[in-house]
């Protein structure tokens, strides 16, 4: 058996494991919901029947009890078997992961709970890697030779968000940001795909690693890397930067630019949001199961509460403690320029509903590395505001290309 027949094969069996697991898991959750709500309904009748309604209630009970256990037990031993025998006929080997949906759906999966994927050694963890056409890359010189066959010295390394892929950048079917800037100054591009649900300083550590491989198997000499980082990806741009720092990397020697897209580096209200509303839905048992499966959420969620960037962040921590705990402050790197676009679906990041809202996942406070209480350090000069726009659509907009040509030191357009 080939190795896209072995990768195709255990990709799609973890699937349909995944998928009966937590249909099983529901089941158990939607009976712990009818079970708290059944309770109270019978409290209230046992308070005009009296005694009567006991026998009623333990038939409810043994009865509905039985069926979920049934469902979910069911569904959970089909994961099982699932696991150890599913394979769908294809004439092809296509790889789940190698294709565009299949990489999206299991971006998806990996955004939500990829932590738990990677501590399963689920083939749905999918290491970092550098994608061509879907496939990933050993960064080793025959290989990287073979790939980029015209590399060059100056280098852009493009970082997705969460629950993305590296197709992301191709917004709208339109050329990339990494093919324009390859025609237009000369840039190598490298699109990075990694799984979203781990922490933002493992995958960090994990940029760290691949970029030193990277510099050191290069096919001609690194003159100058460039970072470009959409949501999330900006904060394992910055993650990784201050491992290599720490650890003296040679490749962050060369870095010039740390470009974040709509990255939340002061946290993003969504997951704040989700965060008090799983401690609140604990406290009743008919939303205790809502709040369990909200509590569920990758540590690459929780990461972006407040931005975390480093181990300290979240070690030895209870995630769902309800204070969040102070974020420590990661601080830019010497003679690196860093740059920013935040947005809001107004055009004035003035009106009301700008300032509510921002792109719709990330105020602009954040994507600007400043508020009341906290300063990243990013220069004004060195940012952009898009509007009216939404979060994803800086991943492959005009005016930002402009501004990463003027960034990247490209004479003005027009």
């Amino acid at each position: 058996m080939t190795d896209p027949q072995i990768r195709r094969r255990s990709e799609v069996r973890a699937l349909a494991q995944l998928a009966l697991e937590e249909i099983g898991g529901a089941a158990g959750g939607i009976g712990s919901i009818h079970r708290a709500i059944s309770d109270r309904v019978f409290a209230g009748a046992r308070l005009g029947l009296g005694t009567r309604t006991l026998p009623v209630k333990a038939l409810h009970d043994g009865i509905s009890g039985a069926v979920y256990a049934l469902v979910s037990d069911t569904a959970r031993l089909g994961g099982s078997l699932a696991g150890r025998f599913l394979d769908l006929p294809s004439s092809e080997n296509v790889v789940p992961s190698q294709t565009r949906r299949g990489a999206q759906a299991i971006a998806a999966i990996q955004g939500l709970i990829g932590d738990v994927l990677e501590s399963q050694g689920s083939p749905l963890a999918e290491p970092m890697a550098i994608r061509v056409n879907g496939v990933a890359l050993t960064p080793d010189a025959a290989t990287l030779a073979e790939a980029f066959p015209h590399a060059g010295g100056r280098i852009v390394v493009f970082l997705h968000g969460l629950v993305e892929t590296e197709s992301a950048w191709a917004l709208g079917g339109r050329a990339t940001y990494g093919e324009r800037l390859g025609t237009d100054l000369g840039y190598t591009a490298l699109q990075i795909r990694y799984n979203s649900g781990r922490h933002i300083s493992d995958n960090g550590k994990s940029l760290s690693d691949l970029l030193d491989t990277v510099t050191e198997h290069w096919p001609v000499e690194v003159e100058s890397i460039a970072l470009v980082g959409h949501s999330m990806g900006g904060l394992v741009a910055r993650s990784g930067c201050r491992v290599a720092f720490l650890d003296d990397r040679p490749w962050v020697g060369r870095v010039r630019q740390v470009v974040s897209l709509g990255s939340p580096h002061l946290g993003a209200p969504l997951e704040q949001a989700v965060h008090y509303a799983s401690a609140g839905l604990a406290a009743l048992p008919e939303t205790r199961a809502i709040s369990a499966l909200l509590r569920r959420r990758s540590a690459g969620i929780r990461d972006l509460n407040q931005g975390s960037l480093v181990d300290e962040d979240w070690r030895g921590r209870d995630p769902d403690a309800l204070r969040a705990t102070a974020c420590s402050e990661v601080p830019l790197l010497d003679g690196v320029t860093y740059c920013f676009v935040s947005a809001t679906i107004t055009r004035s990041p003035k009106h009301p509903l700008g300032r509510m809202f921002g792109d719709g996942m990330v105020l602009v406070p954040s994507a600007s590395g400043r508020n009341k209480t906290r300063m990243i350090g990013f220069r004004d000069e060195d940012g952009m505001h898009l509007a009216p726009a939404n979060h994803f659509t800086m991943l492959n907009h005009e005016s930002v290309y402009e501004k990463l040509l003027e960034w990247f030191g490209a004479p003005e357009v027009g």
